[in-house]
């Protein structure tokens, strides 16, 4: 709890964007920990139209908080710069300008949410048996989002310090005290698909509130490292706008970038459930893993920006390069590690997802396997992308980075409904490799183009 602002401006940077991104792993494995734990519970008290209404709202909730995850981190890059260049002032500036901006859109992302949950889950025809359930569960959710942004600005802000093990605890705090509830309100109280959801925000809250003060002590070490800048701190209003406008370039277009991929996901899944019963499972099962073995490309992701953002805030463009060249070559030993995992250990992986008669999890199995031994060999790609994209947004462009998604998008898709047809559903397996390749080699080529005009 100890931990302190971290300046990534110096020393190896090999070191330091490995060290960043190691906790932000572990938190996210507390998450799935988390994830499964409740799905756990709901199914096993509730019944499977809990279940169903719970796995109904997934897609939705994705949309709403993979949003605002890329808008705060989109705020807290500009922090990072500030705190970079030891610009005390510029850094409160930021964080106010942050605070006022996650407000204005947690209200509206609320009031918008609350507004189309009944048609939203109509649109994605959930059963008739679980829908009710599913918006009451949404609403209490989408209530919640004021705190899940308060969160996450908290996260981001810590992160742009070079802080990255207090969001680690924070998010386990957040797990465990989920659980725990759930099993409470769920089990104990019998209050329902609400219980659950009431769990989510209690947690929610204790996170931020943790976070918050940790959060505050940073910005306490910060201010007595840079007394200097101390005096007329505040600045006016007006001084706002520019750090304001900033802090929507980056954030809005990381916002649309994950409504962009859930747009996908959603579409994608409507072509691989054309191949039935069978296929959904297979290819279900391998995704799973695929998630699990994807979650260090996302931490080296948040490394990089950081890195590259503080970086850029103290001037050090030959630092920039380093760090970049670094968190690529940490992306492919662990892609290249995560690769052996899917090819030695894949098959009795997708058999903890897979039950039913022998001869179904048989073809399920070998559909499963034939997905993961094409993602191994192209994994490499995947971390590649992560790292470019953040290395992009750290330079303060996110535009590019949401044009490389909507590319993935249109990639994914086009596989899933023209290559399918001609090679059958391997067309989908190809179809996120293509993806991956398309999105690689346009980040490439903007990234040199970033470079060339900065001079770095």
């Amino acid at each position: 709890m100890g931990q302190k602002a971290v300046r990534l401006t110096e020393g190896n940077p090999f070191r330091q964007i490995f060290r960043f991104a190691l906790p932000l792993m572990f938190g996210s494995i507390f998450q799935q920990i988390y994830t499964f734990a409740d799905t756990m519970i709901v199914g096993r008290k509730l019944g499977m139209e809990a279940l169903a209404a719970l796995g109904g709202t997934e897609w939705l909730s994705f949309l709403v908080f993979g949003a605002i995850q890329g808008m705060t981190g989109g705020f807290g890059i500009i922090i990072a710069r500030f705190f970079g260049a030891q610009d005390e002032r510029g850094a409160k500036k930021a964080i106010r300008c942050a605070g006022i901006l996650s407000g204005f859109w947690a209200v509206a992302i609320l009031a918008a949410g609350e507004l189309a949950a009944g048609f939203l889950l109509k649109l994605l025809k959930t059963p008739d048996g679980a829908y009710a359930m599913a918006l009451l569960y949404l609403r209490w959710i989408y209530a919640g989002i004021p705190v899940t942004f308060a969160f996450w600005m908290e996260a981001a802000i810590l992160r742009a310090f070079g802080d990255s093990k207090t969001p680690f605890f924070a998010t386990a705090l957040s797990c465990v005290c989920n659980v725990l509830m759930d099993l409470w309100f769920v089990m104990g109280l019998e209050w329902g698909i609400s219980g659950a959801a009431a769990a989510t925000l209690i947690s929610q809250l204790l996170s931020f509130v943790f976070a918050h003060g940790q959060r505050l002590r940073r910005q306490r070490d910060f201010v007595k490292q840079n007394e200097k800048a101390a005096v007329n701190e505040r600045g006016k209003p007006a001084e706002w706008a520019p750090v304001m406008k900033e802090q929507l370039c980056l954030g809005v277009p990381l916002a649309l970038q994950s409504v962009i991929t859930a747009a996908g996901g959603l579409a994608v899944q409507a072509a691989v459930n054309s191949f039935g019963i069978v296929f959904v499972a297979g290819y279900t099962a391998a995704n799973k893993l695929y998630g699990l073995l994807e979650m260090a490309a996302s931490s080296y992701g948040h490394a990089t920006s950081a890195f590259v953002s503080q970086n850029l805030g103290a001037q050090k463009g030959g630092r920039i390069r380093q760090g970049m060249r670094s968190a690529v070559l940490l992306g492919f030993l662990t892609a290249a590690a995560m690769s052996v995992v899917m090819l030695l250990a894949g098959r009795e992986i997708l058999l903890c997802f897979l039950a039913g008669e022998a001869e179904t999890v048989r073809q399920s199995l070998m559909i499963g396997e034939q997905f993961l031994s094409v993602l191994a060999v192209f994994f490499g790609l995947l971390y590649l992308l992560y790292i470019l994209r953040a290395g992009i947004q750290g330079l303060g462009n996110g535009w590019i980075p949401m044009f490389s998604s909507l590319l993935q998008l249109l990639m994914r898709v086009g596989c899933a409904f023209f290559l399918t047809r001609r090679i059958g559903y391997a067309g989908l397996f190809w179809g996120e490799i293509a993806a991956w390749a398309c999105a690689d080699v346009f980040l490439c080529v903007a990234l040199m183009g970033l470079r060339k005009r900065r001079g770095y």
